[in-house]
């Protein structure tokens, strides 16, 4: 059959087609139900935080604890040196140690991991692991200038080592549970061995409220290495941990 022309007006000029029905007509019977899958794929609100698994709450508390930890460190400073905020921020970094422990456990018994949750592990445990211990070092009086670099050099450390780690997972020997066999480095989590010596040492009054001065009287006192440049032995505990950390060839079995 030929194709319809158009209509002629009294004038001889022929009338405008019906643009919209023929965008219409030649989308074909698809476009509906294809709009409304695309509509349909659109994220509901609040999706991210549904899809976590009970294993990212517990990774997402070890963030927190951290987090809390690293403000109870500048409320110690701010509140004439008071020590409940001490404790807190010293207590709360094992606290986070205990649920980035648990986050793993649970995740194999549920069989529920994914990218999403490694990242989320890596982020809280540089939170709670890397800049809290450094902050409660900070607050307890490792100022100087050298301590600051060792303890910037330590998170540095802790960052290089948690970006190793996810690029090399994938290639690392597991069981049949897919648990890793070892570490490369020291984990970042074993610097909570630094904040276990802080608070014996804020227990037995060498470090916190107890000693006069933040500087000269912390403990195992404050050495001058010329040019106005002074540290304290205790910083060097995270230049140790931070070159552990990124060492290649220390292997620690995981546990």
């Amino acid at each position: 059959m030929a194709p319809k022309s158009p209509p002629v007006l009294r004038n001889g000029a022929t009338a405008p087609r019906d643009r919209r029905r023929e965008v219409n007509s030649s989308s074909g019977p698809d476009v509906a139900p294809t709009v409304a899958a695309s509509l349909s794929d659109r994220p509901a609100h609040f999706s991210l935080v549904r899809s976590f698994h009970l294993a990212d709450f517990l990774t997402l508390g070890n963030g927190v604890c951290g987090m809390t930890s690293i403000l109870c460190s500048m409320k110690y400073l701010v509140t004439d040196l008071n020590g409940w905020y001490l404790w807190a921020a010293l207590i709360l970094i094992p606290v986070g140690a205990f649920l980035d422990v648990l986050d793993g456990r649970v995740a194999r018994w549920r069989q529920k991991s994914s990218l999403l949750g490694q990242e989320l592990d890596s982020l809280a445990d540089l939170v709670s692991f890397g800049v809290a211990p450094a902050t409660v070092g900070f607050a307890l009086g490792l100022q100087t200038n050298l301590d600051i670099v060792a303890m910037v050099y330590f998170v540095a450390c802790g960052i290089s080592r948690l970006a190793r780690y996810n690029a090399t997972v994938a290639s690392l020997p597991k069981d049949s549970t897919g648990k890793i066999h070892y570490f490369e480095g020291t984990p970042i989590p074993t610097s909570i061995a630094i904040v276990g010596l802080f608070a014996y040492l804020v227990y037995i009054g060498r470090l916190g409220p107890s000693v006069p001065t933040l500087y000269s009287s912390v403990a195992f006192g404050e050495y001058h290495v010329g040019g106005g440049l002074t540290y304290h032995p205790l910083a060097l505990l995270y230049v140790f941990s931070g070159t552990t950390m990124i060492s290649q060839t220390l292997r620690i079995p995981k546990l």
